[in-house]
């Protein structure tokens, strides 16, 4: 999981309001404007670039619009790099996302500029996200520089106490006990990515139902052993 998705309900997709905003507190706070609800969603049709490392955020936020989006009755077209055929513009979109845009092939790079062109022809929301900023994106020049025109934000890694009480929060979410010494081998020995670090919790969880034990140093050991 490359991306910081703080799914810390067990059958809830990532949200605005979940997002530990940290840092990047501008630009969550101009995404929530940006979706609004009912006579006060904005949906501007400028633009939203969002970048950053793995693990900054990218494909949370981006998820969390098309979720907050898909609530208020709109659908949206999505377009990441895993999609080696990209459909043709929907005129029934009421925004178009982009997620990892930096690994886009020139098929893809393709059908964004014409999602893009035809989102904006018709005043939709473009809402994409890169690891590069817009200047540095190795894409063609007309999708570069219509990606960077608008809102452009940089998003940061959590630094290491905000990790630590998201993970802490995430565990009494699920009933389950981290002590600081567990916390502590979690956060030094594993990634600095927060979906990642997430994810072997979700990962520890299941492995300590299984074997009946409580999350400790040992269990995680054997949890990697048994992988």
């Amino acid at each position: 999981m490359k991306q910081l998705a703080l799914d810390i309900g067990l059958d809830t997709g990532p949200t605005l309001a979940d997002f530990v905003a940290g840092p990047n507190e501008a630009a969550v706070r101009h995404l929530q404007v940006w979706v609004g609800e009912g006579a006060q969603a904005l949906h501007s049709p400028v633009p939203t670039y969002l970048w950053g490392d793995g693990g900054s955020g990218k494909t949370h936020l981006l998820e969390a619009v098309s979720a907050a989006l898909h609530e208020q009755g709109g659908t949206v077209g999505w377009l990441h790099a895993d999609l080696a055929e990209p459909p043709d513009f929907d005129e029934r979109w009421v925004a178009v996302l982009m997620d990892d845009v930096h690994l886009y092939s020139a098929v893809q790079q393709h059908a964004a500029f014409n999602w893009f062109v035809n989102a904006q022809s018709l005043q939709r929301g473009v809402v994409a996200a890169g690891a590069l900023p817009p200047a540095d994106l190795p894409l063609r020049e007309d999708l570069r520089t219509r990606l960077g025109w608008g809102h452009v934000f940089q998003l940061q890694l959590l630094s290491e106490p905000e990790r630590r009480a998201v993970l802490r929060r995430a565990a009494d979410v699920r009933g389950v006990i981290l002590s600081d010494e567990v916390l502590d081998y979690m956060l030094h020995r594993f990634s600095r990515d927060l979906g990642s670090l997430m994810e072997l919790l979700d990962q520890l969880d299941g492995f300590a139902l299984r074997t009946q034990r409580a999350i400790t140093i040992p269990l995680i050991r054997a949890m990697l052993e048994n992988e």
